[in-house]
């Protein structure tokens, strides 16, 4: 199963995400946990923030989710996912996808803004999606999760959606 959590920078993508493996891994050990932001890093920093360039990002993180799903490794993956079309392409690819669309309204984010990423954005350094760079609300999320309320309400829905996996409630 791959567990593709979305939304803006800030949003708390990363943060649900870890709770999300961590939980599922609690009862099953091959879980892996897939960072946008990390992978970047561990891929060298080769690619810029350009369209083109997170349009490659993209591309490369789809196709390690494909590459663990197919060795039966799970996947949570806390990703911008700006490309409607990637998220079209994991429905294709992905043996049991689902999507979970962090909404935070652009206001919190921009006063949460733990990397100083919107700051930068207002200043003209950067483009950042959802302030200089558009960003389209997904079309067919699993689920939407509204992050207007803090860290608290985020992080309860880990067990939530650590039970979607294999040997999780759900499934019975």
């Amino acid at each position: 199963m791959v567990l593709w959590i979305i939304g803006l920078s800030g949003a708390g993508k990363s943060t649900l995400a870890t709770a999300v493996a961590e939980e599922v891994r609690r009862r099953m050990p091959n879980v892996a946990l897939v960072d946008g932001d990390v992978l970047r890093e561990v891929w060298g920093n080769d690619l810029g923030h350009t369209m083109e360039d997170r349009r490659k990002n993209a591309d490369r993180l789809c196709r390690l989710c494909r590459f663990l799903d197919r060795q039966g490794i799970h996947v949570v993956a806390a990703i911008l996912s700006l490309f409607e079309q990637s998220r079209e392409w994991n429905r294709e690819n992905l043996r049991d996808y689902r999507e979970v669309y962090i909404k935070c309204p652009l206001p919190d984010l921009v006063r949460r803004d733990p990397k100083g990423l919107y700051a930068k954005g207002a200043r003209g350094e950067i483009d950042l999606p959802g302030l200089t760079l558009p960003f389209a609300e997904p079309a067919r999320p699993d689920l939407v999760i509204d992050n207007s309320s803090g860290l608290e309400a985020l992080l309860a829905h880990a067990k939530t959606l650590a039970s979607l996996f294999p040997g999780g409630r759900e499934e019975n």
